[in-house]
């Protein structure tokens, strides 16, 4: 098994760094702009992405000419971004933060996911790689219901995780997909 386990922290790094060579061009394009959105909004534009893949895994056929692969990255970035606002203090401005902070907070959380998806994959002994790429769409939109729940009760919850632990459940069901699309 951990001739897997090595394969599956190979694989992830691979789809880390494609997502993050994504993030930071656009960041070069755009600079830090997400800095004004609020958290809420950051996850409605996860639920998007979520929404968009479910529509077209049951449509069979995209109108825009974007597949489900970028969503999915779209989905790891906003998740990142989304951890890395909820550190910092809130911004109303395009304000920057600097390529070798900006790199420093992305590298912590994905290393974060990373980290659980370890701990979790030593538990679950890789049972994600049978499950079906819609079964990841499934788990991303329930957990974004979970993060608006918990968002609409101002982070509250009585006997569950926190939002944080949602983000990177996320990453990592997004990286799942993604490692499986590219293995097909």
């Amino acid at each position: 098994m951990s001739t897997q386990i090595n394969t599956t922290s190979g694989q992830y790094d691979a789809v880390i760094k494609i997502c993050k060579d994504i993030f930071m061009k656009k960041n070069a394009d755009y600079g830090p702009s997400w800095r004004v959105l609020r958290p809420s909004s950051l996850t409605d534009q996860i639920f998007i992405k979520a929404q968009r893949i479910r529509t077209l895994e049951e449509k069979k056929e995209a109108l825009v000419d974007e597949g489900i692969e970028p969503e999915f990255i779209g989905i790891i970035n906003y998740c990142i971004i989304t951890l890395i606002q909820l550190e910092l203090p809130p911004s109303t401005s395009n304000e920057s933060l600097g390529i070798t902070h900006l790199e420093t907070l992305y590298d912590k959380h994905a290393g974060q996911a990373k980290s659980l998806m370890e701990m979790k994959n030593h538990d679950y002994g890789e049972a994600w790689r049978d499950m079906r790429i819609s079964t990841f769409t499934d788990m991303l939109l329930m957990r974004i219901l979970r993060i608006k729940q918990m968002e609409d009760n101002n982070g509250a919850t009585i006997a569950s995780e926190g939002i944080e632990a949602n983000f990177y459940d996320m990453i990592n069901y997004a990286v799942f997909a993604l490692i499986q699309m590219r293995s097909a």
